[in-house]
């Protein structure tokens, strides 16, 4: 057979993921934490980015104290640019007079993103308010048993050790390594790193660096001088304690039932976390990312929180006179590399806030019944209908709702938790939504007789009357999802109690 070398052309098309498509995704998907983290390592790396401050007006009008900041995106501003970079249509960014503004009042009407929401909730003033107090609870339950250490009257090697115990000491207050590790690592003798930790288990607060649940609350027991034989045998048979397997755990126990009653009244009083009261270094208070509030004509107004928006701008003063500088092509290349960067990047935050706020209107609009009346009305709702109404595609609703929260009048919730799968209805009406249906299952036990505890299939009966076609296993996968215990385990604590 014959070879030959040739040459053809083809047309075909292909999607090219390019840095600036990749970085528009990223940002999509970021928490404002991690947001403002990615910003504040752009403004490092790019010269030409430097943060706006609170009265700078980025378009050059003049701002009025009150006056809700608007955006706006249009081919003048690079809109046409970005539209034609993004993995979804043009119409995926938010544009104003779309059917989502029409059903929520997003203007000069609702409330104002800039509006000092510190105080809601909040009780009075008090002239009681402890400063001291408050502060305690800044120290870590590191630092906390490191303060001890020094007080311990150990030796060198054996703070050295301690030291290696508490730093392996999680926050909820147990100790998340064994003697043998801590021994081989550090080359000393296995006794005498239990002996240090027999010590180290003496810190406050009571129980901790205990290596088990058991081990934490018979630390606490001791240090009341309650740790008898029977005490021991209900420690060691915990399980027996959650099931209220009464009968069981008193020939365990070898004690009668008034005896027993005591013993687990006094067990409760016990901490199973003794280090949750202090303060955690990995602790992150969670910001909302829209807010939405009801206006005085039942509406509800949504709108971004301008707190967690990152205002950075392009200097331009000091790109001109860079450019007007003779350099080398290498740093012509590196300047014009920023400039197009920071441009683009100013773009993708404008462009990142806006499609927050319209699908944040869309779910709002979606499941205004959940705003008027709570967690029973909650409707069945997946990424494809929002994507749907708001002609974006369901990837793009999925990024935005990924770590973003919402602050409501019912409370602060995640985006996501709107989304819930459909329990079809009885006779073929109007399908329930998941968690609304959970919630009514939380209800009906909440709500039922110590005498009279519902089981699974009355459970499915109640809301098969209610029109919620269901089977038993799935109200039984609800009700372990919500911690709620069987319905025999209900009857032996009510027993109990």
């Amino acid at each position: 057979m014959a070879m030959k070398q040739s040459l053809d052309m083809r047309q075909g098309q292909s999607l090219v993921m390019t840095p600036q498509l990749q970085q528009a995704i990223k940002l999509l998907q970021l928490s404002n934490q991690e947001l403002a983290e990615f910003v504040e390592a752009e403004i490092e790396r790019n010269p030409l980015l430097q943060k706006a401050e609170d009265n700078t007006d980025a378009a050059g009008e003049g701002s009025e104290p009150a006056r809700r900041e608007e955006m706006s995106l249009d081919d003048s501003s690079g809109m046409g640019e970005a539209r034609e970079q993004l993995d979804a249509p043009g119409e995926d960014v938010y544009e104003p007079g779309t059917g989502s503004d029409n059903a929520m009042p997003v203007g000069t009407s609702g409330p104002s993103a800039k509006a000092d929401w510190s105080g809601v909730g909040a009780g009075p003033a008090s002239d009681d308010f402890d400063a001291a107090s408050n502060a305690s609870s800044d120290v870590t339950l590191n630092q906390h048993l490191h303060e001890q250490l020094q007080l311990a009257g150990l030796s060198a090697a054996d703070r050295l050790i301690a030291a290696r115990l508490i730093d392996e000491t999680d926050d909820g207050g147990y100790l998340r390594t064994t003697v043998e590790e801590v021994a081989k690592d550090l080359g000393a003798d296995e006794a005498n790193v239990e002996a240090v930790l027999q010590v180290c288990q003496g810190f406050e607060p009571t129980g901790v660096m205990a290596r088990s649940i058991p081990e934490c609350l018979a630390l606490q027991l001791k240090e009341r001088g309650r740790y008898d034989p029977a005490m021991e045998a209900m420690i060691e048979n915990l399980a027996l304690v959650a099931k209220h397997d009464l009968k069981t755990l008193s020939e365990r126990c070898g004690v009668g039932k008034e005896d027993l009653m005591e013993m687990m009244t006094e067990l409760r009083q016990l901490s199973p976390k003794p280090g949750a009261g202090y303060s955690s270094d990995t602790t992150i208070a969670v910001q909302p990312d829209v807010y939405v509030r009801e206006l005085p004509n039942g509406m509800f107004a949504v709108e971004l929180n301008s707190d967690t928006l990152p205002r950075v701008l392009m200097d331009k003063a000091y790109y001109a006179e860079v450019s007007a500088l003779k350099m080398r092509d290498q740093e012509k290349e590196f300047i014009s590399e920023c400039a197009a960067s920071a441009s683009w990047l100013i773009k993708s935050l404008d462009q990142r806030a806006r499609t927050i706020l319209k699908v944040a209107s869309e779910i709002v609009r979606q499941q205004d019944a959940f705003f008027a009346h709570g967690v029973a009305h909650l409707r069945p709702l997946n990424l494809k209908q929002v994507a749907d109404a708001i002609e974006m595609h369901e990837s793009t609703v999925s990024r935005v709702t990924t770590n973003k929260y919402m602050s409501t009048p019912r409370g602060l919730f995640e985006l996501k938790y709107f989304f819930s799968a459909a329990i079809p209805a009885t006779g073929g009406g109007e399908a329930h939504s998941a968690e609304a249906v959970r919630y009514r299952i939380k209800q009906l036990i909440d709500q039922e007789a110590p005498e009279d505890v519902l089981s699974d299939d009355q459970i499915v009966e109640i809301l098969t009357g209610y029109g919620v076609e269901i089977a038993r296993r799935t109200v039984a996968k609800y009700r372990e999802s919500l911690n709620i215990p069987s319905s025999v385990q209900r009857r032996r604590i009510n027993r109990a109690s």
